[in-house]
């Protein structure tokens, strides 16, 4: 893993772990800036993890920038990021596919998209190999994602599904952005899933909506108690299929104030992960619906 470390400006520290995505260099950001706020360094004001990068902004006047880029680099020297033990939570995220509302909002938009004459879901399926959308959602559905990093509007999952890198679902951003997304829409870019937080625009394919909110301004439901965002750098999503009707059962439980995630206290090393990822994907289904 070549690491490449740069300054930027006077109050901020970037480094790359890798030029791509991929369990082992999030695994390996996610020791070290869990290690760097260990130490509680007097002078860091900000630690930002990312895919495979991170990013510290500190005080200057307060830390010396050598001493820390020196701190950084010592930290990766010694931390052996597979023998971490992650704190993380199992949650189940249901997800309606094939919505009414983000397939108005696709089809608004068929001339910035690869394929016009097929919905994302038609045109993500048939590049990934399948012959139907159900084979489709079913691989998306089979596997837990990782939460990897939180970011590009506020409370945003970028999650990657931990699979063999053979079996990793990859699509293509729109060719041009839409200028409309639903808000809780669920769609992929590249490798990675996400749920729009708040309506606006957006180029990744789009394939279902959620029930639930993943970040709430208010704060009145009872997962966003100590935080208006919800998902946290290293949760384990499994996005469950659900039908109009659940969807709607789960719309009144959140307009009501009282819907909560299914979710579990969980911990786990990447190197328990990467040893076998489907006997993890396994234990962690049965750790979520069943333990």
């Amino acid at each position: 893993m070549n690491t490449l470390y740069e300054y930027g400006g006077d109050e901020f520290i970037f480094v790359q772990l890798s030029e791509e995505m991929s369990l082992e260099s999030n695994f390996a950001g996610m020791a070290i800036t869990r290690k760097l706020k260990e130490k509680q360094l007097e002078g860091i004001l900000d630690i930002c993890p990312s895919n495979a990068s991170y990013m510290v902004r500190f005080d200057p006047d307060v830390l010396d920038p050598e001493v820390l880029m020196n701190e950084l680099k010592e930290i990766e020297k010694t931390i052996d990021p597979l023998d971490v033990t992650i704190s993380s939570r199992l949650v189940d995220v249901p997800v309606l596919f094939e919505d009414p509302w983000t397939h108005e909002a696709l089809m608004r938009f068929r001339d910035r998209h690869q394929d016009p004459e097929a919905t994302d879901l038609q045109y993500s399926a048939r590049i990934n190999g399948y012959t139907n959308t159900d084979d489709f959602i079913e691989a998306i559905t089979r596997s837990p994602f990782l939460v990897s990093m939180i970011g590009f509007v506020p409370g945003l999952p970028w999650c990657f599904q931990m699979v063999p890198r053979e079996k990793q679902i990859e699509v293509p951003k729109y060719v041009r952005p839409r200028t409309f997304t639903p808000e809780r829409a669920f769609g992929f870019g590249g490798a990675f899933s996400v749920i729009y937080p708040v309506q606006g625009a957006g180029g990744y394919q789009l394939y279902g909506i959620a029930p639930a909110p993943i970040y709430q301004k208010e704060q009145t439901l009872p997962d966003f108690k100590d935080s208006m965002v919800f998902p946290q750098q290293g949760d384990i999503f499994r996005y469950r299929s659900i039908t109009r009707d659940e969807y709607d059962h789960i719309r009144g439980q959140v307009e009501a104030g009282t819907f909560t995630y299914q979710k579990k206290a969980f911990t786990f090393t990447p190197g328990e992960v990467l040893a076998d990822l489907e006997s993890f994907s396994e234990n962690v289904l049965r750790r979520l619906y069943h333990d």
